[in-house]
């Protein structure tokens, strides 16, 4: 009995290492965007309805370029999930960025406004600044990206 055993092992065991490496990791979402060593990954907090995209838009270093026409890096969308949204972007190399994510619940790629020119999406930036007042600035946005696989979350908003 004790040789069946070790022969059941020696054909489990090379069965079961070949399936654990042929299962993604669950917590590593497929990266978006120009591939590079760097990769950032953004949780995206309080998403109400799993319908539509989540729009996650990278922004370097220049304030003047900050939520511009055709200022961003990049705009990534996956799929939206309610509660919290993970997406995994490509940034070019470590530096100072900022992000603007809104949720694209009816999927149209671009975020819906009131004819005042209000969102009428839910929208977030990095740090959570306040936005009471309006748009925030470039300041309390920014952040580093230190290394690849960097973590950073923020909270959506809506009207």
């Amino acid at each position: 009995m004790h040789r069946k055993t070790k022969t059941a092992s020696r054909i489990l065991l090379p069965l079961t290492v070949c399936a654990l490496a042929a299962t993604p990791a669950a917590a590593q979402p497929s990266c978006t965007g120009r591939p590079s060593d760097t990769k950032l990954i953004v949780r995206v907090e309080g998403v109400r309805s799993s319908a539509g995209l989540m729009a996650v838009t990278l922004y370097a270093n220049n304030p003047k370029k900050f939520l511009a026409r055709h200022g961003s890096l990049y705009v990534g969308r996956s799929q939206a999930h309610q509660g919290v949204t993970e997406t995994c972007i490509f940034v070019p190399q470590p530096g100072i960025y900022a992000i603007a994510a809104y949720h694209d619940a009816d999927g149209n790629r671009k975020l819906n406004r009131s004819f005042v020119g209000l969102p009428q999406e839910g929208f977030g930036f990095s740090n959570n600044p306040n936005t009471f007042l309006g748009i925030p600035s470039f300041g309390s946005v920014r952040f580093a990206v230190r290394a690849s696989g960097q973590r950073i979350s923020l909270k959506l908003r809506y009207p």
